[in-house]
């Protein structure tokens, strides 16, 4: 038994652009999840998250590192083993209206991993399993013979949910599984996910932006910039006791609903566009928009350290006790 349920250790996934030229879109991330927990994955558009996501459920092939799952390295799953590692790990998609083939039925798309892992032996049982997997997510059997078009978007994403839970996964990776939903089917949803947490005995990684849903749902959190784990701790810890600039920033830019605390409490107003992710330096990547950056950090990267109570940044300011 491995001894938790996810890891994942030094992980590259990069994009050749041309001759010379290569996106570092995941450079060397490393962390874990234990079974039933929540991992929450966030920062700014083009950052690697859904990257990350992607590489580990293998919708992408590594260029370095490993993802061990149960123990089993993903990426040299072949044959037999590869097609029962399909049925622990699903995937709920961003965009509810891009994910769902518009040519099949709910029911069809809800049963298309039934019919590959043959998972029912006879056509009623298909029937009764599309059926329960409707009702488990809030929709009704009727709902099986109509098509993704006649839905709305938080009913989408619901089928899209359904579809993941349809061979009994043990871990979800959810990549911005709310981001395109109105704000009240945002918070349905989250309800939903965390039902099913609790029923289902899941495991999720969920990746998102939002940093008020990360934190109502993460048990742990993991803050990206530039292809890389700038600052990972537990998600109180994380969010009342942010040490990197970035994280500072982040949660800054993130407003709140006491209009007498958002006007009291400090703002960090970070300057500055995000480098390319094309050929980076060595460099700590933050450096050119940081205001508390030196000589040393356009030098060479920090590492990800721990600095006590198992938070980890990495930041030289934090790591030497700069004033």
């Amino acid at each position: 038994m491995a001894e938790h349920l996810l890891e994942v250790k030094g992980l590259k996934k990069y994009f050749r652009l041309g001759r010379n030229q290569v996106l570092h879109a995941v450079d060397d991330v490393s962390f874990y999840i234990d079974e039933g927990k929540t991992f929450g994955l966030v920062g700014e558009s083009g950052c690697g998250k859904t990257t990350v996501g992607r590489t580990i459920i293998r919708l992408y092939d590594a260029d370095e590192g490993k993802v061990l799952f149960d123990g089993m390295d993903v990426h040299k799953l072949k044959g037999k083993e590869y097609k029962q590692f399909t049925r622990k790990m699903q995937m709920i998609f961003q965009d509810p209206y891009a994910s769902l083939d518009p040519r099949k039925t709910v029911g069809a798309i809800i049963g298309e991993g039934l019919k590959i892992h043959r998972l029912c032996k006879t056509k009623q049982e298909y029937t009764e399993r599309i059926y329960e997997l409707l009702e488990i997510v809030g929709l009704s059997r009727e709902h099986a013979n109509r098509f993704p078009h006649e839905f709305s978007g938080g009913q989408r994403q619901r089928v899209g949910i359904a579809r993941a839970l349809a061979v009994n996964p043990k871990f979800i990776v959810c990549d911005e599984a709310i981001s395109a939903l109105d704000v009240s089917i945002q918070a349905q949803i989250i309800n939903l996910l965390v039902e099913l947490q609790e029923k289902l005995k899941l495991t999720y990684l969920f990746i998102a932006h939002d940093l008020n849903v990360v934190r109502h749902i993460s048990d742990d959190t993991a803050v990206m910039y530039l292809g890389q784990i700038i600052e990972m701790a537990e998600t109180n810890e994380l969010f009342n006791n942010p040490m990197h600039p970035y994280t500072i920033g982040l949660l800054a830019a993130a407003p709140e609903a006491d209009p007498d605390y958002e006007r009291s409490r400090p703002h960090m107003l970070m300057s500055g566009e995000v480098p390319s992710p094309i050929n980076p330096a060595p460099v700590c990547r933050f450096s050119s928009r940081c205001p508390h950056a030196r000589l040393k950090c356009t030098e060479e990267a920090p590492e990800l350290k721990d600095i006590g109570n198992n938070h980890y940044v990495a930041c030289f300011k934090i790591q030497e006790g700069w004033v």
